[in-house]
């Protein structure tokens, strides 16, 4: 039989994290971003359990959004990355999809004509990825109306770069550049929040919020965990504990050594390492968790296994599921761990751990 290593998906608590995005859009809609595979959690599970709350859809790109279609349903879908061919355009009008254009080659091949699906114009506002700028949006713009393209154009989108920070000032400087470079259009709509938009006080969502990581329990706020912005986590990852022993004071474990035993210590090996995903840089005292019980890690992550420090598990035995991430030891904790951001953790479980939707 296979090991029972497995991503649990909790669906309810996805829409409970939809419903507190839409309460904080206030009047704005909330479009679900799930991309990336729905954030690792599977698009098609994921974008099914919100389609009764959910008005539209998000993704990054053509290929997500006919995985969407193929799920059955049939919700606006917006391609925050646009177009990557002309001929998806031709795709994008057949299955209702809204692409953000971002650039001028993909005005010409909406300008070369015979296909005409609804789009958005993103305005760069200073995120500097992606998008034209307010300088160049009146020529935009009146190009668009001379080739009637005009007519298709549901409205503007644009990007916070530092949204998360709460002390930072630029998503202020980013949304007075956004309303002046837009204020000649007052009937299009407009749409510039990501999840970390939804928690600064008084900022502006206009017509669409894009929450994403909000939507899984990750938080998207720098020094704040997701239950500590009223999120809850929607995926656990658990792992077998597939052996214990005794590690006697001075004797190392795993690669390179990196952990010794400054005394006789009880330790197991978990059946999960970086090839499944879980952050090869998550080093010694990365909280996991084992019947409720924190533990921590030891030692370096290999490729299929970790070891943990059962001291405060005495009665853990082989065969006791572990933690990762979940309901007792938030995501977040464990990307600051590794040096890095739930976003990536949640998107990087990898193909080979099942997932299992509650």
């Amino acid at each position: 039989m296979p090991r029972s290593t497995t991503a649990y998906i909790n669906l309810d608590a996805l829409r409970r994290n939809y419903r507190t995005a839409s309460e904080r859009a206030g009047s704005a809609r909330s479009m679900a971003v799930v991309k990336a595979d729905g954030y690792g959690h599977g698009i098609a599970r994921v974008a099914s359990a919100l389609a009764d709350v959910a008005p539209k859809y998000a993704v990054a790109c053509i290929e997500e959004a006919l995985a969407i279609r193929a799920a059955g349903l049939a919700q606006p879908v917006v391609l925050l990355q646009g177009v990557h061919a002309r001929d998806d355009l031709a795709d994008c009008e057949r299955g209702d999809f809204e692409p953000v254009l971002h650039s001028e080659y993909q005005l010409v091949w909406l300008e070369q004509g015979g296909y005409a699906p609804r789009f958005w114009l993103k305005v760069n506002t200073g995120m500097n990825r992606l998008g034209f700028r307010p300088d160049d949006l009146p020529a935009v713009m009146a190009r668009m109306e001379k080739t009637g393209a005009g007519r298709r154009l549901l409205g503007f989108v644009s990007h916070f770069a530092c949204a998360d920070d709460t002390n930072s000032t630029m998503t202020a400087a980013q949304t007075a550049v956004f309303v002046t470079a837009t204020s000649a259009w007052p009937a299009l709509m407009k749409s510039v929040g990501n999840s970390a938009a939804h928690f600064i006080p008084g900022q502006p969502l206009f017509d669409w919020s894009r929450p994403g990581i909000m939507l899984y329990g990750g938080s998207p706020v720098v020094g704040k965990t997701g239950p500590e912005l009223g999120l809850e986590p929607v995926m656990s990852l658990e792992a077998p504990l597939i052996t214990t022993r005794v590690v006697r004071a001075g004797e190392t474990v795993g690669y390179g050594g990196a952990w010794v035993a400054e005394r006789d210590t009880r330790m197991g090996m978990v059946a999960v390492g970086y090839a499944d995903g879980y952050p090869r840089h998550a080093g010694t005292d990365t909280p996991a968790a084992i019947g409720g019980r924190r533990i921590r890690l030891i030692g370096r992550v290999s490729m299929d296994m970790l070891a943990v420090d059962l001291s405060n598990a005495p009665k853990a035995v082989e065969g006791d599921p572990v933690e990762l991430w979940g309901r007792t030891v938030g995501v977040d904790e464990v990307a600051s761990c590794a040096g890095t951001i739930s976003y990536e953790l949640l998107t990087g479980v990898t193909s080979r751990v099942p997932r299992t939707y509650l």
